[in-house]
């Protein structure tokens, strides 16, 4: 059975690559992104029918995790957040069975595992509908300035946000009913309160007189999020972003890899230039805040930062070591003669 799935895990790694070295070949790296974050927004977000019946999306699909940030009850979504749906399970370990809630732990964990040992922060440069809108809001013409946190103060904050408000708080700390509380959710999270409050109150009106003190404190967190991230580019992904640490954590295992060709490299240091991510080019390659946004590669004059596919995990007899930079130079040769 193992080998069976390895052989199929490599096929489907040769196929993604293929198509990959293909659109690259036929396409800009800028506008294929921008291509795939449209249609994965709109796949994440394909529920029109809340209009006529005045709720959430609450059918099957919601049994499976979104790979990007996404609130669960966000009226257009189809599927769960990650984060909310690892704090559901959290906050129910005191009161439900033991064996079930470890269950549906290993499930909810199994997906985020899954996704980040395929793509890692992939995710976030080319899937994530907040991190489409904070490359939308960063077009906006304004005051642009660096704004990222210091390493040191940057990884406190979310380890912090994923330790504690994701993590810790949700599983401790219990009400009346004996539930927790989505902690992150309820008190912080920017993408509930634009996707689950604002545009829930925009379809149902009638819902203001709800609205308590919390809702507006977080109001006002989000439009604070939303003017740091058009002053500066990806300002959430960079600094506050819990989801994006834990892909990023497996961005040294995960599928795609970026290789650098010193012997190539002409040290013109355009790559980081465009990097949104500010990194250091190429000791911060794979590193944990790399999004794979491919900038670097697109705009390299000597294709000196190739992206190639690598499951470490899989038996040696079905890895391919072939960079999909050289599957797209096979592709524009072919199609030229």
């Amino acid at each position: 059975m193992a080998t069976k799935w390895a052989q199929i895990l490599s096929i489907l790694e040769e196929q993604i690559s293929v198509f990959l070295a293909w659109a690259l070949s036929n396409m800009r790296i800028s506008k294929l992104r921008r291509a795939i974050q449209i249609i994965s927004t709109l796949i994440h977000n394909s529920y029109f029918g809340f209009p006529f019946t005045g709720n959430i999306y609450t059918g099957s699909l919601k049994q499976f995790c979104a790979p990007g940030l996404n609130c669960y009850s966000c009226p257009s979504a189809l599927f769960s957040c990650p984060l909310g749906a690892l704090q559901q399970v959290l906050i129910s370990f005191r009161i439900l069975p033991f064996e079930i809630v470890s269950k549906a732990l290993l499930y909810v964990i199994g997906q985020i595992v899954l996704f980040s040992l395929f793509l890692g922060r992939l995710i976030c440069g080319w899937l994530c509908p907040f991190g489409f809108l904070q490359d939308l809001l960063y077009r906006i013409p304004f005051y642009k300035k660096k704004l990222r946190l210091p390493f040191s103060i940057q990884r406190y904050i979310k380890h912090g946000l994923l330790v504690f408000l994701v993590i810790s708080f949700p599983l401790v700390f219990i009400g009346d009913t004996g539930y927790g509380t989505l902690w992150f959710c309820k008190y912080f999270c920017p993408v509930g309160t634009l996707e689950a409050g604002i545009f829930t109150l925009l379809l149902k009106p009638e819902l203001k007189e709800l609205i308590g003190k919390l809702f507006f404190i977080k109001l006002i967190l989000l439009m604070f999020i939303l003017l740091l991230c058009v002053i500066e580019i990806r300002f959430f992904c960079k600094n506050l972003c819990p989801l994006g640490l834990i892909y990023g954590l497996f961005n040294r295992f995960s599928f795609f890899q970026l290789y650098w060709q010193e012997r190539v490299c002409s040290a013109c240091g355009l790559c980081e230039k465009v990097c949104p991510m500010d990194l250091r080019i190429p000791k911060d390659l794979n590193s944990v805040e790399c999004i794979r946004c491919l900038q670097c590669v697109g705009v390299c004059p000597t294709k000196a930062i190739h992206l190639k596919k690598s499951i470490y995990y899989l038996p040696k007899k079905y890895q391919k070591n072939l960079s999909i930079g050289a599957l797209g130079h096979a592709s524009r040769r072919k199609s030229t003669n």
